[in-house]
């Protein structure tokens, strides 16, 4: 259970569950800080947008400008722009914060991504208080939330993001441009160290104490009426002798709940959207006193995938408010209750940063570092960062197979319910209020930064896929020219093939259009990533629209690998003024 819980002896209507087999029933994963390393400091530093205490950086040696130096001196963009969130949050109400940040740093984003001339630069999105790295660390969500969104845009478009959350020190400061000349794209700085933060295994040993349910209390379960709300509610009742469920949920739809009611449970199920105060109040209003409230489970959540590029503050609201709008008044209106467990279902995407989800990243975020500050605060949390499910999950089902077969080449394999319900049981017996349960694959086509000391990076048998770029430009080079394009048309039809989930490069047509093969932009974006670390090119957002077929692009890369050309293009950078990056509210 959460600090101050008290541990509780296994229900005596329920049985413990078999000691956890992590080769067959999935992985229980921590997030660790560990050193980031050091390396020359970027030449010059801009400072954009507002005033930020955390980038009063110190001038000197020519090494940091402000933004009204650098618009004064000239036109070029250095190679590192940084802008602090400080404006986007007040402090004031969590809710507002976190939707006025996410939907800012999307607007910035955006801005950032549609400015050609800012190609060649990195944007650093500097915090204070995001994340958790050091012990006594207290965290904002909201700006959590900023971190979940720009972890998915680093995966849609790899070197152009970093995140710094730094404890506004003056020593912090100081070391803010070695640490960028490192390279790490996120960083916490504390002091003057940096850390940078890795998965790791939890060790088995830290789930030994008691699951925290009790028979006689009421759980309620939010998002209860979707099917992994109605797997976990059987699994309660079945393993950890609940007998008092109150199951919420958008539509309170109570089919499907026989097999609960003839365990001898007493379930009653009913419609709230957790998003709106004044119902989720109403909600615990209705809990009988002989059994009250004990233990809450948060699994509400609704996709609305799209690019970063493509958010609109629309979207970013809708997926948000279930998620972290229910979260916030679950917490505030359950604060004062004896409560044993406080569970949040949360995303993977949220810490590794999934493409495509920067909204549902942002919110997963959110509710990470809910859990880490109720824990801080000695009240029982934790948030389950889940990976994806095989099954049951109602929003899984929406990914399709190709997304699901995108998701497993970076190394995470969906879960079994069975299995994942097991890893429910030995995270509760688990003090740490952030873990991450997965399916690991033994290996990977592409590996996140974050599991790569858990993954190792294996290529797609058949294919020219993952080929070291300084291992194709000598090949290319060695080539009579003659023979140049149909390599590079070689390697874009595996690429494309890949992405589309097809078994072999030869089943892409050379001169069939991209759009009419099935990609959508996610994918486009995928195989410009592909293709970028395959010839070490940075590649237009707009490739596959630019170059609609396999044979159009590979000439255009073909072109590109010519050094004379690729410095032609790296020195188009400079025509235009530098843009002013106010963050929009």
């Amino acid at each position: 259970g959460g600090p101050g819980a008290g541990c509780r002896a296994w229900p005596a209507g329920g049985r413990a569950p078999p000691p956890l087999d992590p080769a067959a029933s999935g992985t229980l994963l921590r997030r660790v800080w560990t050193a980031a390393p050091t390396g020359e400091p970027p030449r010059h530093l801009a400072v954009a947008g507002r005033p930020d205490p955390a980038l009063a950086l110190p001038l000197g040696d020519g090494e940091v400008d402000t933004y009204a130096e650098l618009t004064r001196v000239g036109p070029v963009v250095p190679p590192v722009v940084l802008v602090g969130a400080a404006a986007w949050v007040t402090g004031a109400d969590p809710v507002a914060d976190t939707h006025r940040a996410v939907t800012a740093a999307a607007a910035l984003l955006h801005d950032w991504l549609a400015t050609e001339r800012f190609a060649a630069a990195r944007l650093a999105v500097v915090t204070t208080g995001a994340m958790a790295a050091a012990p006594g660390d207290d965290v904002d969500p909201a700006l959590a939330a900023v971190w979940g969104l720009v972890r998915a845009a680093q995966a849609e478009h790899p070197g152009r993001f970093v995140l710094v959350d730094t404890d506004g020190s003056p020593a912090a400061r100081r070391a803010l441009p070695a640490l960028l000349g490192g390279g790490a794209e996120q960083l916490a700085i504390r002091g003057a160290a940096g850390l940078t933060p890795q998965l790791a295994r939890l060790d088995p040993a830290a789930t030994a104490a008691p699951a925290p349910f009790d028979p006689d209390g009421t759980v309620l379960v939010t998002g209860g009426t979707g099917s992994l709300g109605r797997a976990l509610a059987a699994h309660l009742v079945a393993e950890h002798g609940v007998r008092h469920l109150l199951l919420a949920g958008r539509r309170g739809d109570p089919t499907g709940l026989d097999e609960l009611n003839a365990a001898g449970a007493a379930v009653t199920v009913v419609a709230c959207d957790v998003a709106d105060r004044d119902q989720v109040a109403a909600l615990l209003a209705r809990i009988p006193s002989r059994h009250p409230l004990t233990a809450v489970v948060h699994a509400a959540g609704v996709l609305d995938d799209a690019l970063v590029a493509d958010l609109t503050p629309q979207r970013i609201a809708g997926v948000l408010r279930s998620k972290v709008d229910g979260a916030q008044h679950l917490h505030e209106l359950t604060r004062d209750l004896p409560l044993s467990a406080f569970v949040l279902y949360s995303s993977a995407s949220g810490i590794l940063g999934n493409a495509g989800q920067g909204n549902y990243a942002a919110a997963n975020a959110f509710l990470d570092a809910l859990a880490e500050r109720r824990r801080a605060a000695g009240l029982p949390a934790q948030s389950l960062a889940w990976g994806p499910w095989a099954t049951g999950d109602g929003m899984a089902d929406r990914l399709g197979e190709r997304q699901l077969r995108r998701i497993e080449r970076t190394g995470l394999r969906p879960l079994r319910t069975d299995r994942a319900l097991r890893l429910f049981d030995a995270a509760q017996r688990s003090a740490t209020a952030v873990l991450v349960p997965v399916h690991l694959a033994d290996a990977a086509d592409t590996v996140p930064p974050m599991l790569a000391g858990l993954l190792s990076t294996q290529r797609v048998e058949g294919t020219a896929a993952a080929e070291p770029a300084e291992d194709l430009g000598a090949r290319l080079a060695a080539l009579p020219a003659a023979d140049r394009e149909p390599a590079v048309l070689a390697l874009v039809r595996a690429e494309a093939a890949l992405v589309l989930g097809h078994d072999l490069a030869t089943d892409v047509d050379p001169d069939g259009p991209f759009l009419e093969s099935g990609f959508n932009s996610l994918m486009a974006v995928e195989l410009r990533n592909r293709l970028g670390a395959a010839t070490g090119l940075r590649l237009p957002t707009t490739l596959v629209f630019e170059c609609p077929t396999p044979a159009v692009l590979a000439g255009y890369l073909t072109t590109r690998l010519r050094p004379a050309q690729e410095q032609e293009v790296r020195t188009i950078l400079h025509h235009q003024p530098l843009l002013q990056l106010e963050p929009l509210s």
